[in-house]
């Protein structure tokens, strides 16, 4: 399946009622054209990190009564997960689509991954564009411009994730679900690919953030 992009009808996925129902619709709707983003991405990934990457595509398992509010891809240097590792999604909530670098509850290389941002907070304040976006918390819609952000409060979301056991952090950006770009296939890959490549010195660094010892 050549990848085509996202339309309405995709995006009101997350206003059918009832778990099964919605889910029925993410499986028919969605996750085709996952597979047809991760068709391309996967091989791109694994040519800018130098990391073989494999793809993992969200199936909200362990819900039993609310269905999802968001759905995604990630794409991680391992077969078995993603959620221990540092990684790259692309999803969607009703109101955009995002894509994402990722370092979320469950990784263990946080603190020291943080340690390293915090030595040189003004090379990540100069360094990352301004209409990218910062999430501290993966299951929520709302994220941060970086253009807004001091290098206080940058600093802060750093410590953060430093000091706070169940903290996250996402660099990447969001693509308002009107977008023109949303229904043009390729021109959202070269997008996904472009802004993968802005925020690779973030995955860099991550991989080389030593895992603590137990």
């Amino acid at each position: 399946m050549t990848f085509s992009g996202f339309n309405d009808s995709d995006f009101n996925v997350f206003n059918i009622n009832g778990l099964e129902e919605r889910m029925e619709a993410l499986k028919s709707n969605i996750r085709p054209k996952f597979e047809a983003i991760a068709a391309e991405l996967e091989p791109t990934l694994a040519s800018l990190t130098g990391d073989e990457m494999f793809t993992h595509i969200a199936k909200h398992a362990r819900r039993t009564v609310n269905p999802p509010n968001d759905t995604w891809v990630a794409f991680a240097n391992s077969k078995r997960g993603y959620k221990m590792l540092p990684h790259f999604q692309v999803g969607l909530f009703e109101t955009h689509l995002f894509v994402w670098f990722a370092v979320i509850y469950e990784c263990p290389i946080k603190a020291p991954f943080a340690e390293k941002l915090l030595k040189n907070v003004n090379k990540w304040k100069k360094d990352i564009p301004n209409d990218f976006v910062w999430s501290i918390d993966h299951m929520k819609p709302e994220a941060k411009k970086h253009g807004d952000l001091s290098k206080n409060e940058l600093e802060a979301m750093f410590t953060r994730l430093k000091d706070v056991k169940k903290a996250e952090l996402l660099c990447g950006i969001h693509i308002d679900r009107n977008d023109p770009i949303l229904k043009d296939g390729q021109a959202l890959i070269q997008k996904i690919e472009e802004t993968y490549k802005t925020i690779l010195p973030l995955y860099t660094l991550a991989q080389n953030a030593p895992i603590p010892a137990n």
